[in-house]
C-alpha cells in the first residue's frame, strides 16, 4: 500500500529569552547574542504538522484534516500563542525555549493523539531563514 504524506500549517507568535541561568549575563550574551536580553523579544513562529501513513481504503485519508486543525489549535496555538514562554508555559520554565526545544515540546503534545501508525513530522520556522525538523528522533 502507498503512503502519503499530508500537512497543516499553523502559526503562533511568542516572546522568549535564550538564557542559561547557570551562566553569567556576559556569557549569555556571549553564546546567544541578542536573543539573551533581559526583556525577551518575539517571533512569528510558522509551523507544519505532517503526517505519514497509508491512505485508509474507506476514507480516502490518511488523517482527517479538520481533525488535525483542532488538535493544533489545542495543543500548540492555545498554550503557546501570544505568551511569553519562558515565564507562562510551563515546559519553559527550566528549559531555554530554542526552537529546537520548542519544536520537540510541539511533537510531544501532538504525538500522544496522533495514531501509532503513522509518522509525525514537525518544522517549525522562527524565521523564514531559520527553522527545525523534528521526527521523534
Amino acid at each position: 500500500m502507498p503512503k502519503v504524506t499530508v500537512h497543516r500549517k499553523a502559526h503562533f507568535n511568542a516572546a522568549h529569552r535564550l538564557f542559561n541561568a547557570k551562566w553569567s549575563d556576559e556569557k549569555n550574551y556571549e553564546i546567544f547574542g541578542k536573543c539573551s536580553n533581559p526583556n525577551y523579544h518575539g517571533h512569528n513562529y510558522e509551523l507544519i504538522v505532517s503526517l505519514t501513513g497509508e491512505v485508509d481504503e474507506e476514507t480516502g485519508y490518511v488523517y482527517d484534516l479538520g481533525v488535525l486543525r483542532e488538535l493544533i489549535k489545542r495543543e500548540v496555538e492555545d498554550v503557546l500563542d501570544h505568551k511569553n514562554l519562558n515565564i507562562e508555559v510551563e515546559e519553559f520554565k527550566k528549559q531555554n525555549p530554542t526552537v529546537e526545544n520548542i519544536s520537540i515540546v510541539i511533537y510531544n503534545k501532538l504525538r500522544v493523539s496522533i495514531p501509532d501508525n503513522l509518522d509525525l513530522e514537525i518544522t517549525l520556522y522562527e524565521t523564514p531563514r531559520n527553522y527545525v525538523t523534528y521526527r521523534g528522533e
